[in-house]
């Protein structure tokens, strides 16, 4: 029961690993190859297929950072020795945490300054925390109802705009059109992750968390994971592969396999369509599954790696954030800007290098304070 219990929890802990260490590529990319920008969706005929995949694979990290994070409200809730816990105040003391995070340190983080508050995936994931805050306490068939809905149904709202002058906007802004609520002002603030199908995924994981409740079994859960990931993957194959409904911009065949392939995976983020979420979660519910069954000592060896990540999130991403911030002011001081304003490097095979180094650099230093967190009594360090 006890190895059970903790690969049950280690798995958490190196999915969410994964995706920490995907994002960092992400925003290497971001600091360093600015000036070879992507659209959303990307435009193919001037995005490198390199590019592309870089770009594709971090499309991952948002929607299990926000599905995790309702799984782990309900493991918290039921992680007591005698009864359940209560969430409601954990859930909103994370969520305002998150929220103060991302307009204080994380958008000071991309800019060095505070001209731009862009209210990214700690904010949506914040937001997302204080709606599951009110609704946790309806019936499971209820949430998972109302998930359904803010998933499979947002695409359809897509026709609903506001002018910025217009009575609806702000509040549109910050549930489905990303924009800026204030502009030309002395602090502007950009809303790019409108919030809607983001708490339909939020509700997603809470609803799933009796997956790994102790009295499930790792067999049944196992059987749960693959079965979910079929039916993701099968649903995206089926509507997307038709352009039949879930997603804004039809995919086209090419002369080229590589160009259909790049076109059919070509899918929005801001917000995340449905054929976005259907693969991501497919492709999350198959590193779920996958990470109970490593038996390889490599795999073994490289799951404790990604576990270590996995169990200081707020900490590595507060650092390496920094870190990036520190090397990019550095390369300006040294070599100057050389693409315009911005100071980048001239092949994505630079990314991929950089971004090992930063992963190897901050190994050390989050391995220890995921052992801290473990150990110590402090509340403020559970938050990181």
């Amino acid at each position: 029961m006890a190895s059970d219990l903790k690969q049950r929890i280690n798995s958490i802990d190196m999915m969410r690993g994964l995706v920490m260490l995907i994002m960092v590529l992400d925003h290497v990319r971001e600091r360093f190859f600015l000036h070879l920008q992507v659209t959303d969706p990307m435009e193919l005929n001037t995005t490198p297929p390199a590019l592309y995949f870089s770009r594709l694979a971090a499309h991952l990290c948002a929607p299990t950072f926000v599905f995790l994070t309702g799984l782990s409200a309900w493991l918290y809730q039921h992680s007591g020795t005698t009864g359940q816990r209560p969430v409601t105040r954990f859930l909103v003391q994370r969520g305002l945490f998150l929220i103060l995070l991302e307009v204080t340190l994380i958008s000071f983080s991309w800019m060095g300054s505070y001209h731009t508050l862009y209210l990214q995936v700690m904010w949506a994931i914040g937001l997302s925390m204080l709606a599951l805050a009110v609704l946790h306490r309806l019936p499971r068939w209820g949430l998972l109802m109302l998930a359904a809905v803010l998933v499979f149904g947002h695409n359809g709202l897509t026709s609903i705009q506001f002018a910025p002058n217009e009575w609806g906007y702000s509040a549109w802004t910050i549930l489905h059109d990303r924009g800026y609520l204030l502009s030309d002002s002395i602090i502007n603030v950009k809303v790019s992750y409108p919030v809607l199908p983001w708490i339909g995924v939020i509700l997603f994981g809470y609803v799933a968390g009796p997956l790994y409740s102790k009295a499930t079994n790792a067999g049944v859960r196992q059987r749960w994971l693959l079965g979910l990931a079929v039916a993701c993957l099968a649903l995206f194959a089926l509507l997307r592969g038709a352009n039949i409904y879930g997603e804004t911009l039809p995919w086209q065949h090419s002369e080229s396999l590589l160009l259909s392939v790049m076109s059919l995976l070509n899918l929005t983020k801001y917000p995340p369509s449905l054929a976005f979420l259907l693969l991501t979660l497919g492709v999350m519910f198959i590193g779920l599954w996958q990470m109970e069954r490593i038996q390889h000592p490599w795999g073994q060896a490289i799951a404790k790696v990604l576990a270590h990540f996995g169990g200081a999130p707020m900490f590595f991403y507060l650092v390496h954030l920094y870190l990036l911030l520190i090397m990019y002011q550095v390369a300006i001081g040294l070599w100057g800007p050389n693409y315009g304003q911005l100071f980048g490097v001239s092949s994505i095979g630079y990314i991929w290098l950089l971004t090992v180094f930063v992963i190897a650099l901050l190994y050390w230093p989050t391995k220890r304070f995921a052992a801290f967190k473990r150990r110590t009594q402090l509340a403020w360090v559970k938050y990181l």
